[in-house]
């Protein structure tokens, strides 16, 4: 869907995801929902069934995205520590992403998170 120059699509693939934090899996999942966006890298959310969840700590970081909505953050506590709003979701994200409510997408740019698709890395 384009929007004044800013295009965001949605699409169920088949890739096969694994995320690290801190050298932990973190997440496996061949369900992901990838998300392209304008002016922002491909982003892959997955399903919380795919994601160790006793794993995340809740955050008090929100941040509200003008195509998106408003999205909750989680950091990621491994044995070597925590990996601070490393993970997010929009639990309520706005109708035309409909496709992405409650799933979970992992920050690869920050240090301690590693994203491999198809087994190399993102």
């Amino acid at each position: 869907m384009k929007t004044r120059g800013h295009d965001i699509e949605v699409t169920p693939v088949s890739d096969q995801v694994v995320v690290r934090v801190k050298d932990v899996v973190v997440a496996t999942s061949s369900r992901p929902v990838l998300l392209t966006e304008t002016g922002c890298p491909p982003r892959y959310y997955l399903p919380p069934a795919d994601v160790k969840m006793d794993l995340l700590r809740s955050s008090t970081t929100t941040s509200h995205c003008p195509f998106k909505g408003d999205a909750v953050y989680w950091s990621v506590q491994t044995g070597d520590g925590a990996a601070e709003d490393v993970v997010w979701s929009y639990p309520e994200p706005f109708p035309r992403v409909e496709e992405i409510a409650g799933l979970l997408a992992f920050w690869a740019e920050k240090p301690d998170v590693t994203l491999e698709v198809n087994g190399q890395t993102a």
